[in-house]
């Protein structure tokens, strides 16, 4: 039987994968009604579905590498911190690879109910000579 550590990371790796497809609706599926999202930049998401529209806004598209998952027991909730890299295309047709994520979670009662999001995209659309890809 999984613990609740493991649970949490495959409802985590799950959402991941759903997000990549693009599949908003399977994706808020594995989401609390009221989670709390917030991109870098302070940027506050109500749902997946606009996670999805903002990364239209800035990606022609864009894929997550998944690196390691590290969790930790709080008792009523787990968090859950996934790293890696971004890769894809920018809306100006130049491919990135090697983009830094970080993002952190909170699962309680088998759906994501925090999700803060980190990485090095604002960086390197500010000074495109950083992205060697």
């Amino acid at each position: 039987m999984q613990d609740a550590v493991e649970i949490a990371v495959e409802i985590v790796r799950e959402f991941l994968d759903a997000s990549m497809k693009p599949d908003p609706v399977l994706a808020a599926t594995y989401m609390a009604e009221d989670v709390k999202i917030t991109f870098t930049g302070g940027r506050a998401m109500p749902s997946a579905h606009e996670i999805t529209a903002f990364n239209k806004s800035r990606y022609s598209w864009v894929k997550k590498q998944l690196g390691q998952f590290d969790a930790c027991d709080k008792s009523d909730h787990v968090v859950v911190y996934s790293n890696g890299t971004l890769y894809g295309e920018w809306l100006d047709g130049r491919s990135f690879s090697g983009n830094r994520y970080l993002d952190r979670f909170e699962v309680r009662d088998g759906k994501i109910t925090r999700m803060d999001v980190w990485n090095d995209s604002a960086e390197w659309i500010l000074e495109p000579a950083i992205n060697r890809d």
